[in-house]
C-alpha cells in the first residue's frame, strides 16, 4: 500500500486523518531521561497528543509503523544532540520527517541540544565523526549516506531552539507554550457531528493546491444557513499549522457596519504579527497600505469570512500582488459578483446535503443518534424533506423537537407548513433586507409566483413592471437566493417560504391588505372580506 506522503504527491492535496500532534525525534542515550523526557511531560501535560519512540524494537531498519507515525503526525520536533548522528534509526526517521515536510507540509521544529547547526550543515564535529564511521563500516549505500547528509542539511536551515545554556525547564516551558499555539490556540470548535463535511472539505482543500508555491484566492458561496463558515472551520483547522501566519476573520460584513473597516485591518494585522489587537493604524488608506508591504514578504493563510462589500476586499486582501509566495486566501460570501470582481482563482458553490446526510444530521440533532426511534421513522422523513438538505433548519428543527411526543411532532410539522420556525426565517430573511427595492419585488414576485417557471417567460411579464428584470435575476442569482438552470428559474423550498411570509407577516389575517395572492383559500378570503366591505 502507498504511504500517506506518495498518496498526497500524486493526487494534489488531501485531507488528512492526524493521530498524533506532535513525532518527538531524539538519540536515546543522549536525552531520553533528561532533557526529552521533561519535554514529553510538558507537551502531554499541555494536553499535546505527542508520541516518543520508546516502545518499538529496534532493527536494521526502521520500522514501517513508525514510518506511519510519522505521517501521521501534525508537527515533528527533532531534538539535535551530539551522538544524534551515530544512529542510523535517528537519520532514517530524519529522512522521513524532512520528507514529509515537502510532501504534505509538516511543520518541523528542530532543537539543537548542545549543538552546533553549524555542525549539521557542514557535518563537522561529532556528526564528521559519525559520517565517518558509517561509511567505514559500509553497511550503507552511498545514496542512502547521502540522503542522511541532505537532510541533515535542510534541517540546519530551519528556524528553532538553541539550547547551550540556561534552565532546561524556562527553555522547555517556552517550546511547549509556542508548539501549543502553532497547533492548539488559532483552532475553531467545529462541534462533534459534522454529516456531509470530508468529501465538501477535501473539495475546496484540493482546489487550494498547497503543493504550489504560487498565490491562490479561492471563493465559497452559497445561501445563509448552507454550512459556508462551518466548512471555512473544518479546512482551517486542517491547515493552519503549515503556514507561518494565519488570520481568521469571521463575520467580516456584521463587523465592518458595526465597528468599521478599520478594525478589521488592525485585527488582520494583529493576527500577522503575532502581537494580539492593538491599533496600529488610523486611516482605511494608510492600513492597507501597511498590510500590503508586510502580507508581500510572508507566505500567509487568511479567511475573510462572510464579505459582503468589495470594500471590504479591497482594504484586507487587495490582490494577488498583495500576497507572499505560497499563501493562501479564501472569502466566503452570499454574493458571487464579489468573487467574479476579486478574480478569483476557484469558486466553490455550497450545495444542500443529500437526503441521507441531512436525515443523518436531523436524527443526530433530534434523538442524539444516527437513526430516529423506531415510531418517528415517518416523522423523521418528513421533517427532512421539508428543510431540503439546509443544515441551519435540519440542526433548528431537530432540536426543537427533542423530547416531544408523536402528536407534538405531527402538530409542530402541521403549523410548520403555514407558519414557518421563528429562528430559521429570521437568519434567511437577513438576505431579503439587504436587497434593494427593485429587487425585492422581483424576488417575492418569483416566491409567490413564478418558482419552476422558464426565464423568458418570467421575463416577458416582469418587464412591464419596469423592473429591469434581466439584472434583477443575475442580483438575485449572485446573491443565491435563486438558480437558474436550464433557463428554469428555481428557489430553494424555504427560501421561497421566507419570501411568502413576507408578504404574510404584516397583516397575516387580511389576505385582503396582502400585495400578492397566490393560494386559492386566500383568495376566496379576500373577495369575501372586500364584499363585506362593501356592503357595509
Amino acid at each position: 500500500m502507498a504511504s500517506i506522503c506518495s498518496q498526497i504527491a500524486s493526487s494534489s492535496t488531501s485531507v488528512i486523518p492526524w493521530n498524533h500532534d506532535v513525532f518527538l525525534s531524539f538519540r536515546g542515550e543522549d536525552t531520553r531521561y533528561k532533557f526529552t523526557d521533561h519535554l514529553y511531560a510538558a507537551l502531554v501535560n499541555k494536553g499535546i497528543r505527542t508520541f516518543r519512540d520508546d516502545k518499538l524494537k529496534r532493527g536494521e531498519e526502521i520500522a514501517p509503523e513508525l514510518l506511519k507515525v510519522i505521517e501521521e503526525s501534525r508537527l515533528s520536533i527533532v531534538v539535535f544532540s551530539e551522538n544524534y548522528a551515530n544512529s542510523r534509526w535517528c537519520l532514517d526517521e530524519l529522512v522521513k520527517i524532512m520528507e514529509c515536510r515537502q510532501k504534505i507540509r509538516q511543520v518541523v521544529v528542530p532543537i539543537f541540544y548542545h549543538v552546533d547547526p553549524s555542525d549539521l550543515r557542514k557535518q563537522k564535529g561529532s556528526f564528521e565523526k559519525a559520517f565517518a564511521s558509517h561509511e567505514r563500516h559500509g553497511r550503507d549505500s552511498k545514496e542512502k549516506i547521502q540522503r542522511w547528509r541532505a537532510a541533515l542539511t535542510e534541517a540546519s536551515n530551519l528556524s528553532g531552539w538553541h539550547l547551550f545554556e540556561g534552565y532546561e525547564s524556562k527553555h522547555i516551558k517556552k517550546i511547549t507554550e509556542n508548539v501549543f499555539s502553532r497547533l492548539n490556540c488559532k483552532q475553531f470548535d467545529v462541534g462533534s457531528k459534522l454529516v456531509g463535511m470530508d468529501s465538501r472539505v477535501k473539495e475546496i482543500s484540493l482546489l487550494l493546491h498547497l503543493e504550489s508555491d504560487d498565490v491562490r484566492i479561492i471563493g465559497i458561496c452559497g445561501i445563509r444557513g448552507i454550512g459556508k463558515t462551518t466548512i471555512t472551520k473544518v479546512v482551517y483547522n486542517q491547515l493552519f499549522y503549515e503556514f507561518e501566519h494565519t488570520s481568521f476573520l469571521e463575520n467580516v460584513s456584521e463587523i465592518s457596519k458595526n465597528q468599521g473597516l478599520l478594525h478589521l485591518q488592525n485585527r488582520l494585522l494583529g493576527d500577522i504579527l503575532e502581537v494580539g489587537e492593538n491599533k496600529y493604524i488610523s486611516t482605511i488608506g494608510q492600513g492597507s497600505n501597511m498590510i500590503k508591504n508586510i502580507l508581500r514578504s510572508k507566505r500567509v493563510f487568511i479567511v475573510l469570512d462572510d464579505v459582503d462589500d468589495s470594500d471590504q476586499l479591497e482594504s484586507l486582501v487587495g490582490n494577488h500582488d498583495w500576497l507572499g509566495k505560497g499563501s493562501r486566501v479564501i472569502i466566503t460570501t452570499r454574493n458571487k459578483h464579489l468573487l467574479t470582481v476579486q478574480r478569483v482563482d476557484e469558486l466553490y458553490e455550497v450545495e444542500k446535503l443529500n437526503f441521507e446526510e441531512g436525515y443523518e444530521l436531523f436524527n443526530w440533532h433530534a434523538f442524539r443518534q444516527n437513526l430516529p426511534e423506531q415510531d418517528f421513522i415517518d416523522l423523521s422523513y418528513d421533517a427532512v424533506c421539508y428543510c431540503q438538505g439546509l443544515p441551519l433548519a435540519l440542526k433548528i428543527l431537530g432540536s426543537l423537537l427533542v423530547s416531544k411526543t408523536i402528536p407534538q411532532w405531527e402538530s409542530e410539522l402541521h403549523k410548520l407548513k403555514r407558519e414557518p420556525d421563528k429562528k430559521i426565517q429570521s437568519i434567511l430573511k437577513r438576505s431579503f433586507h439587504e436587497l434593494d427595492h427593485t429587487q425585492k419585488d422581483i424576488f417575492l414576485d418569483i416566491a409567490c409566483f413564478f418558482k419552476g417557471e422558464d426565464k423568458d417567460f418570467v421575463r416577458r411579464i416582469l418587464d412591464g413592471c419596469n423592473f429591469y428584470v434581466e439584472s434583477g435575476l443575475k442580483d438575485l442569482s449572485d446573491k443565491c437566493l435563486i438558480t437558474i438552470l436550464d433557463n428554469w428559474i428555481d428557489m430553494h423550498d424555504l427560501i421561497q417560504q421566507m419570501g411568502r411570509e413576507i408578504v404574510r407577516e404584516e397583516f397575516p389575517n387580511e389576505p385582503s391588505r396582502w400585495s400578492r395572492l397566490w393560494d386559492s383559500d386566500d383568495i376566496e378570503r379576500a373577495f369575501a372580506t372586500s364584499e363585506v366591505k362593501t356592503k357595509l
